[in-house]
Order: C-alpha cells, then structure tokens, then sequence
C-alpha cells in the first residue's frame, strides 16, 4: 500500500489557552483529493495555514512526503512550497499584475525559464481553465469565478505534487461553484496531484472529493468516501450534509 503524502499525527494547536485542534490525526493519499470539512471557526484553515508553514503547532507531528516538517527552518519551508500550491479562500491576486502575470508570477519566482517557455506555458494554463482569451485583463475587470480560475491556474503552474484548496467555491453562486468543483477534479486527473480540499459547501464536496472528513470541536469524527459519508450513521454527520441543527444528545 501507498505512504501517505500527508500525514497529521496528534496535532495540536492551540492559541492561548484555546484548544482548536486536539490530537487530530489524518493521512492523505498519493494522487487523491480529500476534502475536511466542517463548521465555520472548527480549525479547517488552520490545519493548511500549519500544512504551509505559516503556523506552528502546539504539539504533535506533520510529515510532508515521509519528511517530518514540523521543526522546518523557513528555508526548509520555502523548498517545500515550490512543490506545493496555494488556492486561497479570495483568490489573493495582485491587482497591479495583468491574469498572465499573474499566472506567470510563480514561474518566474522559482524557475529559470526562458521568457517565450514563461508565455506558452501561461497560455496553456489559461486554456486549461477556460481563461485564455483574458490573459491582458486585470483582477478588478474580473467575475468572482474567473478569479478563482485564475488562482487556480497560478497555483499549479509550477506543477506542484500537493494542492492545497481554501473554501475555492466561497461567495459563488451555484452554477460557479460546480464549474470550479469540476475544474478540481479536472485537475487532479490530469495531472494525477494529490490535494487538500477544506470547505463546507457539500456539494462541491461531492463532485471534487475522493474522501471525505469531518471536522467537529477540533477532532476528526469521521472520515470515508463520499457515498460511506452520505450513508454515514453519524447523526453529526448528517446534520451538517443536511444542513440541519444536531442536538447536545444526538452528538454523543
């Protein structure tokens, strides 16, 4: 069986005397997209923000491709996050930059290519999220989805091995919000990335996730595919697919 390509082992993080991931314990798999999902304020963003270097955590134990990451230098870290990209929760765009420097941004950051390779490669990428007529526009001229598109082609131009998603469908309308969960699955077969998807739209869950795990008061209470999570017998679970208030007693 495959190692894990990432794997959470006892996480805690805590700011202050607040506990917001306790003992937490999670593996992704090469190749798969696992979404976390959970209430708003449950810690999903932190375990990423942790996943890239930006926090520490209070215990426990992050291994990164069989590397045990959590005493990283940020040295260290800035290697680990040329193999890594970043969709974040409002795209994080620079609004001087045109779509194709934006899009070019990473490229030119971390490797030496030529000028003309730099271009191809930036159309090819806008093609692949149905942007390619856009490149010479700017972040301001843009729809909310197309600048989700646009994040997520600047994430994988530098053809990480790990995608990291933040609440990608956050502030979309339905019909954009399955254009991008599609986009996603897209993504991950045709260039076979492992990703981390955390967000709390369900039904983006279902078409881009290979699994899925709930995060609930800062423990993983269940993990599965997405059919064995929609037939869960977890009637937290359930409650938050649904969409519906889950008593005290129920959640025991």
């Amino acid at each position: 069986m495959s190692e894990p390509i990432i794997s959470l082992h006892k996480l805690h993080i805590a700011f202050g005397s607040k506990d917001v991931i306790k003992d937490l314990d999670l593996d992704v798999m090469p190749g798969e997209t696992l979404a976390i999902i959970g209430p708003s304020g449950s810690g999903k963003s932190t375990i990423l923000r942790v996943l890239i270097g930006l926090l520490k955590p209070s215990g426990g134990q992050v291994l990164v491709q069989g590397q045990d990451v959590t005493g990283y230098t940020e040295d260290q870290w800035n290697e680990l996050r040329k193999r890594m990209g970043m969709v974040f929760q409002y795209s994080a765009l620079f609004d001087f930059l045109t779509v194709g420097e934006n899009v070019a941004f990473g490229l030119r950051q971390h490797l030496h290519l030529p000028e003309a390779e730099i271009q191809q490669r930036v159309r090819e990428l806008l093609q692949d999220v149905g942007l390619e007529q856009d490149a010479a526009k700017y972040p301001s001229e843009l729809s909310g989805g197309m600048k989700k598109r646009v994040g997520l082609a600047r994430a994988i131009a530098v053809n990480p091995e790990i995608l990291l998603y933040d609440e990608p469908t956050a502030g979309l309308d339905p019909i954009r919000t399955m254009s991008i969960s599609r986009l996603i699955r897209k993504t991950q077969q045709k260039r076979h990335v492992t990703s981390l998807l955390v967000t709390h739209d369900m039904e983006s869950t279902f078409v881009a996730a290979d699994r899925i795990a709930m995060l609930n008061e800062g423990k993983i209470i269940a993990v599965g595919s997405v059919d064995e999570m929609k037939n869960s017998s977890n009637p937290v679970v359930q409650g938050f697919i649904k969409g519906e208030a889950v008593s005290e007693e129920e959640a025991r």
